[in-house]
């Protein structure tokens, strides 16, 4: 169990660009249970957001085509509005989606997140990878985020989850 966030290699072997990010989470529940984390948004509302933070609103058309619509509210920041569109979703095993804040340091920046589930021994491997980004800190300013974030999504799957 547990995060593996540092910048890794892919399968290929060449190092990942700076524009990229990957997150590895394992979670002790079934990849059809932490699917419906992403699908539904009564229980999406509990996690989307890093430690510290609600997400105030999150709607969205999950299929194809689809567009989301989030906001997370903090002490530091205030609101910050996201959105994107759905383009791929693969039940229990993978959905793509652009992810764009409407304003900040990475306000209209479009990126591609992919999730990817695999079960493995019991548990079910979360691959996150987002790209592009403007820049390193950029990158690793979301690497903090998504982090904090998959850390209360991990609390809240476990806990929910069947023993």
């Amino acid at each position: 169990m547990g995060a593996s966030i540092e910048p890794r290699r892919p399968a290929h072997g060449s190092p990942v660009p700076d524009d990229e990010l990957f997150i590895v989470r394992a979670f002790a529940a079934p990849a059809a249970l932490v699917f419906r984390l992403w699908e539904d948004p009564a229980h999406r509302v509990r996690w989307w957001g890093p430690k510290g933070v609600t997400c105030a609103h999150f709607t969205h058309d999950f299929r194809e085509g689809g567009a989301w619509r989030a906001c997370i509210n903090s002490a530091q920041f205030g609101e910050q509005w996201q959105g994107g569109v759905y383009r791929e979703i693969e039940r229990d095993k993978k959905i793509v989606f652009t992810f764009a804040w409407d304003s900040g340091p990475s306000g209209g920046a479009e990126s591609v997140v992919t999730v990817t589930l695999a079960e493995r021994n019991g548990m079910t491997v979360q691959t996150f990878h987002q790209t592009p980004f403007a820049n390193l800190e950029r990158r690793d300013n979301h690497l903090v985020a998504w982090s904090r974030l998959f850390d209360r999504q991990q609390a809240y799957v476990e806990a929910i989850a069947e023993p």
